[in-house]
């Protein structure tokens, strides 16, 4: 495969395969970097808490699609039916997508044309006033304290539960190979720790390649690693970011359908 039709994405596991499918469509080859794997932490005491209490917390918001994945297996070990109290909120529509097929459950996402992210989730008026609402946050370890932080700003008793842990892996030899001489066409990552965890292995060609983000701050995040040829997509989407791709290697007359992100 030539660096004309190599295209380089750094999604984890089955969460490569949208984006994939979506590079596909445009023509273009996508080739997954194995970077990062995801693994659920042991269930402890407060998990525990938070799920026997489970129906008395008012919003559950939950910011990834393995996120959504620890929380459905537990919730059907303890709820073997839901509780119709809490409101869902997902930070970006897979993650709302997914909680939607497990769940069946509706579930609130940023507003269009914000992006997905958790400063245009926090523009919901459901989240604004939270005066001693209670407010499950499930998410992995680290992270951004943003929403927490925010939330608990608002008045909101918030429970943070961190249900797995992002490993970063070494690339594959080939796949180092290729960061360090610029030989594809274009990198996407969604994830500020993976660019900090790739940059080190990108050489001077890589870092004149064209880079798609999916927010103004990875974009930031980028520019300060020394990337030059930034592409900021209107969302982390699969539609989203091929739709970036194909504006930074000048795909003509391509243009990804965008799904509507609300689901149920």
């Amino acid at each position: 495969m030539s660096r004309a039709s190599r295209v380089l994405i750094t999604r984890p596991g089955e969460r490569a395969w949208p984006l994939l499918a979506a590079l596909d469509g445009l023509g273009v080859a996508g080739v997954a970097l194995e970077v990062m794997r995801l693994e659920a932490l042991p269930e402890t005491q407060a998990q525990r808490s938070a799920w026997l209490d489970f129906d008395e917390f008012r919003h559950v918001i939950v910011v990834s699609p393995f996120a959504a994945d620890c929380l459905a297996e537990a919730l059907d070990r303890y709820w073997p039916q839901l509780p119709l109290g809490p409101r869902f909120y997902a930070v970006g529509g897979a993650t709302a997508e997914r909680l939607h097929r497990l769940l069946g459950v509706r579930v609130r996402v940023p507003p269009p044309g914000q992006g997905d992210t958790s400063e245009a989730l926090l523009t919901l008026a459901g989240l604004r006033r939270l005066d001693e609402q209670k407010v499950l946050l499930v998410a992995g370890e680290g992270g951004r304290p943003l929403l927490a932080e925010t939330l608990a700003a608002r008045g909101a008793r918030v429970t943070r539960l961190a249900l797995y842990r992002r490993r970063c892996l070494p690339p594959a030899p080939e796949a180092v190979d290729w960061l360090a001489r610029g030989d594809y066409r274009a990198l996407v990552i969604t994830s500020g720790e993976l660019l900090e965890h790739l940059a080190p292995w990108c050489g001077e060609a890589a870092l004149n390649q064209p880079l798609i983000v999916s927010s103004p701050r990875l974009a930031t995040l980028a520019g300060s690693l020394g990337f030059t040829k930034l592409h900021t997509a209107t969302g982390a989407t699969p539609a989203a970011l091929a739709a970036a791709v194909a504006g930074a290697c000048n795909l003509d007359g391509a243009e990804p359908d965008h799904d509507d992100l609300d689901k149920g």
